[in-house]
């Protein structure tokens, strides 16, 4: 009996986002789902790369020890190429990637190896029953491990998303490495948070006893989407099955892996084959206005005889509709602009300072696209390193207590860093940080 891996993938970019962070692959002997972070700050680059270089570890080493090894080396060349991303485009600081993998070990005995960095999750469906392979390395885990939280809390905790372990250039990612036996008929799932932040484990359970693979697969996507998630979701699945053939299907790349745009922005980095559409490609239709014919210019050119002292005014007047229609599309666009404008948050830094803006960074000619908010007494020097790069590189908010909640989360990072010095990237000085209150000029 020969077993091996058949696999199926899905990306969504999800509810909310206007790009897909997410890269999922699916080889004949590897599973991997990174979810990247950083918004402008090009997640999508952080998790593409991620998946350029584990693609790379496929097919697998000849024992055990040897492919442990050559998973937490594909860490580290990803954290170096992340980094050499960063120094040749300063404007990408604080992106980073969230990396989970599982690899196919062999038949002697069955198993796999699985690696963990981040939130991103691995899952074992074996006998109607769902086992977490992987352990977040998120904020609410670690309280959930001191016994401050219940899982059940943790799942509505407003900092579940916080990340205390991740792949960003700056920072060592120790990944998590273990071993498992594998069955025939075992079912592994690998997702981003996505699918399992949003997606309890009971309907996670049912979706995976789905006897067909793909069908699973895009019930998961569909189950996340429906729960309202605002993040993208990447689902991968592999089945074992006993297949004696020497045929290995090809490995599929989804998300922003296999975007061409993406690729094209990482030229020092092979990719497998398989790509996919941009998903933000297609036909510009420019409208146009048919021209005049002869005929009708000899037809007005008879009227402007017949009417000489009409000419003029008529000439006149369409010249000032069209200063009057331009006025009011510059007029309409400038309002429109300011309303949008006046809906966005971000948070970045001023005088030093962590500061909530209104608007976007930026200007329109002499026009300011942004004012201060609310103006916080959180220096950004007390924060730890990964957290300042994202101060420095601005974060998005959706809503003024959306902007509130990460000066929140900024706020207890910082105060992590007092309580633990030795906490990796806290500046060397710690000073007591005080997120609130904020004053609004």
């Amino acid at each position: 009996m020969t077993l091996r891996l058949r696999s199926s993938a899905r990306s969504d970019i999800g509810l909310v986002r206007s790009g897909n962070e997410d890269s999922g692959y699916a080889g004949p002997d590897l599973l991997v789902v990174a979810d990247g972070m950083g918004g402008h700050a090009a997640g999508e680059l952080a998790s593409a790369a991620a998946i350029s270089t584990m693609s790379g570890v496929e097919p697998g080493a000849s024992n055990e020890a040897d492919t442990l090894e050559r998973l937490a080396d594909a860490v580290v060349t990803t954290s170096e190429r992340i980094a050499d991303v960063v120094s040749a485009h300063p404007q990408f600081a604080g992106m980073g990637t969230t990396l989970t993998a599982l690899a196919w070990l062999g038949n002697t005995p069955p198993r796999v190896a699985v690696l963990h960095v981040g939130d991103s999750r691995a899952y074992l469906w074996r006998d109607g029953e769902l086992t977490q392979l992987t352990r977040d390395h998120t904020y609410v885990q670690s309280l959930i491990d001191t016994g401050e939280l219940t899982p059940e809390e943790a799942a509505h905790h407003p900092r579940r998303n916080l990340l205390m372990r991740a792949i960003d250039g700056v920072h060592h990612a120790e990944p998590d490495l273990s071993v498992r036996e594998a069955h025939l008929g075992d079912r592994f799932l690998v997702c981003s948070d996505g699918l399992c932040g949003y997606v309890d484990d009971a309907t996670l359970g049912t979706l995976l006893a789905l006897p067909d693979q793909i069908a699973a697969v895009t019930a998961m996507v569909d189950a996340a989407l429906e729960a309202g998630a605002p993040d993208n979701v990447t689902v991968v699945i592999a089945d074992v099955i006993n297949d004696e053939s020497t045929n290995q299907a090809a490995p599929v790349v989804v998300g922003a892996a296999g975007e061409p745009r993406n690729r094209a922005r990482l030229p020092g980095m092979a990719f497998p084959a398989d790509e996919q559409p941009d998903p933000r490609a297609g036909v510009v239709k420019v409208n146009s206005q048919p021209e005049l014919s002869a005929s009708d210019i000899s037809a007005l050119a008879a009227v402007y005889e017949e009417e000489d002292r009409r000419r003029n005014r008529h000439r006149l007047l369409r010249i000032g509709a069209v200063v009057i229609l331009f006025a009011a599309v510059i007029g309409t666009l400038v309002g429109l602009t300011n309303l949008w404008a006046n809906n966005q948050y971000y948070i970045a830094a001023n005088d030093g300072y962590v500061t909530i803006f209104r608007g976007v960074p930026g200007t329109l000619g002499p026009i300011h696209l942004s004012a201060v908010e609310q103006q916080t007494t959180l220096a950004v020097s007390s924060l730890p390193d990964f957290e300042a790069m994202q101060v420095s590189a601005t974060i998005n908010a959706e809503s003024l207590p959306a902007a509130q909640q990460v000066v929140q989360r900024l706020g207890e990072r910082a105060q992590q860093c007092v309580s633990v010095p030795s906490t990796p990237g806290c500046p060397s000085t710690s000073v007591n940080p005080t997120p609130l209150p904020v004053s609004t000029p």
